[in-house]
């Protein structure tokens, strides 16, 4: 089966940052996608940026630019997100996503998804 594992989440203050990762394993293919999602609560669930392994691609939600940057090691199948300047409104559940295809906006596109790792930045 695909199991997805995330780790790194924590408090940190209005400034600081964090490093979430990724594991994947499972996956048969090589043309995987992995990315991450978040939610707040009371919120929908929003993406957050997607490395796509077959072409060595990213993708950046526009709240993120600048401040984000996704990684990924292709051949441990694993995705890093090192989030720098954080601020409260970045507080919510991060999520590692994944498919067989790309990288896509929707969470609906994901098959698959990790428990999720809380993220809160405090002011």
């Amino acid at each position: 089966e695909v199991h997805l594992v995330e780790s790194g989440g924590g408090l940190v203050r209005t400034g600081g940052s964090l490093r979430l990762s990724c594991s994947a394993s499972g996956f048969t293919s090589d043309d995987w996608a992995l990315g991450w999602f978040r939610q707040a609560p009371g919120k929908e669930r929003e993406e957050v940026a997607c490395f796509s392994i077959y072409d060595r691609g990213t993708h950046y939600a526009e709240f993120v630019k600048g401040r984000f940057t996704i990684s990924s090691d292709s051949a441990k199948s694993t995705v890093s997100l090192q989030m720098n300047s954080l601020k409260p409104e970045d507080t919510a559940v991060y999520y590692c996503v994944a498919n067989v295809y790309g990288c896509y906006e929707d969470p609906n596109d994901y098959e698959y998804w990790g428990q999720g790792t809380q993220v809160t930045v405090s002011s």
